[in-house]
């Protein structure tokens, strides 16, 4: 086998990967978009959709790793090559775990639907839903298009993300205080925004490994986290 050959199989197997990548990227937009549809008009159906739909998600991430872990064993890529193939990695990571939160508020649909809900809270969650579904589609974007700039810009936005999620926050704290007939939906409620705002988190990793595979260098300063929560939320119930 000539190495004209071998090049050439090596970028049709990424570009493979690649698409795959890409699917499964529009698989998780889906999730998150319905998920929030599904809470805000209490679409029971649209729920368990999301819930249904976390199996292909899931699949896809193991399809791709399972992809990568060959072409590493096969064609041992180096330099540029070895970045994507790793970034290609994380970033399918990153996507399963979006589709885990989206599957995790649906679950919570279900809940809130036999509990009261505090005023207005439902139309702001949508509203943060929308953000940063808008950093995932972005990040995946400068990912297919290979736009470090781009990718530089959706880490800035996380900061914005976090300001929406703690505005929610301390006003779902101010009315459980209020009144403790809203503690409940209260705390589903900030459950679901913890898991949208971890989206965001997960957007800016995506954006981070674009970053590293134009440049080979990861952003140079920890970004800051503008979480001033009170609560010590564990990983949800994915």
């Amino acid at each position: 086998m000539n190495e004209k050959h071998i090049v050439g199989a090596f970028d049709c197997d990424l570009e493979n990967i690649h698409t795959a990548v890409m699917k499964m990227g529009g698989f998780v937009e889906e999730a998150l978009s319905n998920a929030a549809t599904a809470l805000e008009t209490r679409d029971m159906a649209l729920a368990k959709k999301v819930r249904g739909g976390d199996r292909v998600i899931d699949a896809l991430d193991q399809s791709i790793k399972s992809d990568t872990a060959r072409l590493l064993a096969l064609r041992a890529p180096t330099a540029r090559d070895l970045r994507t193939v790793l970034s290609v990695i994380e970033i399918s990571s990153h996507l399963e775990r979006c589709g885990d939160y989206a599957k995790n508020i649906s679950k919570r649909t279900v809940t809130m639907a036999r509990d009261g809900e505090i005023a207005k809270a439902l139309p702001a969650l949508r509203r943060m839903s929308g953000f940063v579904e808008n950093m995932i589609k972005d990040a995946l974007d400068a990912y297919a298009t290979q736009d470090d700039a781009k990718a530089e810009e959706i880490i800035e936005r996380d900061q914005e993300a976090d300001e929406i999620y703690n505005t929610l926050f301390r006003f779902l704290l101010t009315h459980m205080m209020e009144d403790h007939r809203n503690i409940t939906a209260g705390m589903h409620l900030h459950f679901i925004a913890k898991n949208i705002e971890r989206v965001g988190d997960h957007a800016t990793g995506i954006a981070e490994q674009t970053i590293y595979l134009v440049t080979g260098k990861f952003p140079d300063e920890e970004r800051p986290k503008r979480d001033h929560t009170s609560f010590k939320i564990q990983k949800s119930d994915a």
